[in-house]
């Protein structure tokens, strides 16, 4: 790297240890290569936390211009993700939301949609990847200006949201599991 390089924060380790997980988190959806969804569920409870640790320890950008990137994902692209996960998700797709705006005017619960939180996030981090290939510093450093102020009010809510919902899935099944081993007696546990 050049020294221009080393002095800015769109080159740093912990930029690139964002990019990093941010690629494979899109990736792993894009791809569509999933044997089931307990597998699929899985793989997204591991990257979720992940993602979301790297871009906690990103710095605050400050940006000269209000010269914004384009977008890279269409409609089309976020309906697709979106689309797939919902399928696979079926029934259990939804999920009741407690830590969103409206909840405080409502009596009621509020549902989420786990494809549509993860589409969400997606948009933001293939839109903030997309402006990394083109190694332009600026147009960089305007595009993790973006993600970062994103994550902060935005999709890092999602993230623990959807992440709570995955978490109970994927442990209930587990649980149900281990319910169906159980042959009945009671296990003392003193002895």
């Amino acid at each position: 790297m050049t020294n221009s390089h080393t002095n800015n924060i769109v080159y740093a380790p912990v930029t690139l240890d964002f990019v990093t997980v941010s690629v494979e988190f899109c990736s792993f959806l894009e791809s569509g290569k999933v044997s089931n969804r307990n597998e699929w569920m899985l793989t997204v409870l591991r990257m979720l936390p992940l993602l979301y640790v790297k871009a906690t320890m990103l710095p605050s950008v400050e940006i000269i211009d209000d010269d914004f990137p384009e977008t890279f994902v269409s409609e089309q692209d976020y309906i697709r993700v979106s689309n797939q996960i919902s399928s696979m998700m079926g029934e259990d797709n939804v999920y009741l939301d407690v830590f969103i705006e409206d909840m405080k005017y409502s009596d009621r619960p509020i549902s989420s949609f786990i494809s549509e939180d993860i589409a969400d996030i997606y948009q933001d981090i293939r839109n903030f990847v997309s402006v990394y290939q083109y190694g332009l510093e600026e147009t960089m450093t305007s595009a993790l200006h973006i993600c970062t102020e994103n994550f902060r009010s935005y999709w890092g809510q999602k993230l623990v949201n959807v992440l709570r919902a995955l978490h109970s899935l994927v442990y209930k099944i587990e649980d149900d599991n281990n319910f169906d081993d159980y042959n009945g007696e009671e296990e003392n546990l003193w002895d």
